[in-house]
């Protein structure tokens, strides 16, 4: 049997750290350990959620990956390029695309009898993954997308319908400016809601059809290809790929191709995302000194109270190394007991904030409603091992007090 592991747990089974003088400091010990290690995986979760949350939105609205024409000038000023079979079979090859889907874009204004509205009309096909807008549509239904077909509906974003008082079923007048002002009356089928700024307060989302018309492009005239990627393919290797299977490529008109992922379209975005990967280091690295500060206390008021032991148990023959092991192992049932509290704890408010979303955020700071979170089981296990071997770490050296304790000292007082 391990002697130091068994003396330990003889030591906290029977209260011994629970003695009128450690008891206080082992009890704060123990809490600061508890909120340390709730602290610490709430923000993880927290952080994954909220980049996770954010990747989603703008990958549902321009793919992992764009594909579009050289020569684009802005976001929203795209020239044609030429989407045929030829461009679509050698992206399937590739093996790491899940989804392809065409897109093309005009710039227009919205206007009612009291206001108006600049806005991009995005025109989708058949192929259009409906998902991500089914998701985020708070209000009436999304019309039928085709690329043969114009229907003359329109889905509109929530920001848009409150500030020109709009409705589903009301007909909306846009207007947009080409060699001439050319009209066209939708109806709002749909209202959708993603919270995410830049795109509710600017697209309308309706048929590839009748964009292409506005454009005056044939059917294999885009203004780009988002792609979606399998979860298991690597971004910018995917984004390199395709790079390198389009350079020097031309379609049917001359143009080059333009590949972007996700990181290129949005850099300032995802530079302000990578912060948070910082905040949570210093979070993790405070909280743990903390903690580890407040757990060096217990342990040496424990040690302080537990001399005339370890005066005895060096009588008996005891080295300094197996009595320092005894109370770094009563010290491990502590910050155990600690972490066991703490995970609970953030296990407790990660359900009742999932369920029930009680702690809300500005979502024209935030870009969400909510604060979001996302449980990680390699998170949860690789925190909690290394704040146990942190604070178990930081526990060595205060140990070593156990050598300056001399038997003749504390037994003749016994």
């Amino acid at each position: 049997m391990n002697l130091p592991f068994y003396l330990a747990y003889r030591i906290y089974s029977g209260g011994g750290h629970r003695k009128a003088a450690s008891r206080p400091a082992v009890l704060i010990a123990m809490g600061g350990i508890a909120v340390g290690i709730a602290i610490i995986l709430l923000s993880v979760f927290v952080c994954i959620g909220f980049k996770r949350d954010i990747r989603q939105t703008v990958s549902g609205f321009v793919g992992d990956v764009m594909i579009s024409n050289l020569e684009v000038t802005s976001s929203y000023d795209m020239p044609a390029v030429v989407v045929d079979e030829e461009l679509i079979a050698s992206l399937k090859n590739l093996g790491n695309i899940r989804h392809m889907q065409r897109f093309s874009l005009k710039a227009g204004v919205v206007k009612t009898r009291n206001a108006f509205q600049g806005m991009i009309l995005k025109g989708v096909g058949a192929e259009y993954d409906l998902r991500f807008l089914k998701r985020h549509l708070v209000e009436g239904e999304i019309p039928h997308l085709s690329d043969s077909a114009s229907s003359n509906k329109v889905v509109i974003s929530k920001t848009i319908a409150n500030r020109l008082r709009l409705k589903v079923g009301d007909k909306i007048d846009t207007y947009f400016l080409q060699d001439d002002v050319r009209m066209r009356r939708l109806k709002i089928t749909g209202i959708y809601q993603t919270n995410f700024t830049d795109f509710d307060s600017r697209f309308l989302i309706t048929d590839l059809c009748l964009v292409n018309r506005l454009n005056n492009w044939s059917k294999e005239e885009v203004s780009g290809m988002e792609l979606f990627l399998r979860p298991e393919a690597d971004m910018d290797e995917a984004t390199f790929d395709i790079g390198t299977m389009l350079d020097n490529r031309t379609d049917a008109n001359g143009s080059r191709y333009c590949v972007r992922n996700l990181e290129m379209q949005q850099p300032q975005l995802f530079a302000w995302l990578d912060i948070l990967d910082t905040n949570i280091w210093v979070i993790l690295v405070l909280v743990l000194v903390v903690g580890g500060f407040t757990m060096i206390s217990g342990l040496l008021i424990i040690i302080i109270e537990r001399t005339p032991m370890i005066g005895l148990m060096k009588s008996l023959g005891a080295t300094n190394g197996l009595i320092r092991r005894v109370f770094l192992w009563l010290a491990a049932f502590i910050v155990g007991r600690g972490m066991l509290i703490g995970n609970l704890l953030a296990l407790l408010v990660y359900v009742v904030q999932s369920r029930f979303h009680l702690l809300a955020l500005d979502p024209e700071t935030y870009y969400m409603d909510t604060v979001p979170m996302y449980f990680s089981w390699t998170a949860f296990v690789v925190l909690n091992v290394l704040s146990f071997l942190a604070s178990m770490a930081m526990l060595i050296l205060p140990s070593y007090l156990i050598a300056r304790v001399r038997p003749s000292e504390t037994l003749r007082f016994e």
